[in-house]
């Protein structure tokens, strides 16, 4: 059994899990870190769209009731219907941008300087959405859950997240501080955003695994465990991270991550201007 193989996968399958619901990219880390361990040959790239799905289990099973109450009640709750509608709603924007538009961005943005020019341009939106936030006459919002979201709500967040196709944006930062510039509470953008994410990257977790079918990378009974170590990796800090986001955004605002972002943004140019680390381009 190759460790060092098996290492790689769980490190990549902890930064999956932690990074993918927070707003601080997980594709731009997992470009990063891949990076840094040599792991983004075609095999690394499949790997990573496996392991999304093990952060989208996490999620499913954290809200397991809310969803299964949808699914059951689906033909005789108005609730119901309108929650799937306004997940599709604002899923359709980004999807159908990254049909167009998705191999010229992995061409050009998914390398390390666009990333972390990503990562600290992003830090700046956020810092400038809390002050905004800040300023702001507090008036009472009439969303109290995501149950109260209209169809306009969600085709807002929709279109929010498109930035996040840029790698180093963040998807759940781009919904949940574009949520918080469209006027919905923090509770409710960041609970929207954990469910848009079940058919944003399940769609693209299914497309790649097509992709990769159709044009199938080599696998060997070694790369099949580590497959399997990041999968599990990613679903248990995944739900880990979910449990801690959700209690966090109660008292706590994004600040913290912006300042995160810029750090690590300037240290990727720093090491790459200086040759600490000969980045890939």
């Amino acid at each position: 059994m190759d460790l060092i193989l098996l290492l790689k996968a769980v490190i990549l399958g902890v930064v999956e899990g932690l990074t993918e619901f927070l707003p601080i990219s997980s594709t731009g880390h997992l470009i990063l870190v891949g990076d840094l361990l040599d792991f983004n040959d075609e095999r690394g790239k499949a790997f990573e769209v496996i392991i999304q799905f093990g952060a989208i289990l996490a999620v499913c099973w954290e809200f397991r009731e809310k969803l299964l109450k949808v699914t059951t009640s689906f033909s005789g709750s108005s609730d119901s219907r309108r929650f799937v509608l306004n997940l599709l709603i604002a899923s359709i924007p980004a999807m159908g941008l990254a049909f167009l538009f998705g191999k010229f961005i992995k061409a050009v943005l998914f390398a390390p300087i666009p990333v972390a020019s990503a990562f600290i341009l992003g830090a700046l939106i956020i810092f400038w959405t809390e002050r905004r936030q800040q300023k702001m006459t507090v008036i009472e919002s009439h969303i109290k859950s995501i149950d109260d979201l209209s169809a306009l709500d969600a085709l807002k967040v929709g279109l929010a997240q498109c930035a996040a196709l840029i790698p180093g944006t963040s998807r759940s930062g781009a919904t949940i501080i574009g949520g918080m510039l469209f006027g919905l509470p923090r509770a409710v953008a960041t609970e929207f955003s954990f469910f848009l994410a079940i058919p944003v990257i399940g769609g693209a977790t299914a497309y790649e695994l097509l992709r990769l079918w159709k044009a199938p990378v080599s696998f060997s009974g070694e790369f099949s465990i580590a497959i399997a170590a990041g999968f599990v990796s990613a679903f248990i800090s995944a739900f880990v991270c979910v449990r801690w986001l959700i209690h966090y955004v109660a008292h706590h605002n994004f600040i913290p991550f912006a300042w995160y972002r810029i750090a690590f943004g300037l240290l990727v140019l720093f090491t790459s201007y200086t040759g600490l680390i000969a980045w890939s381009h």
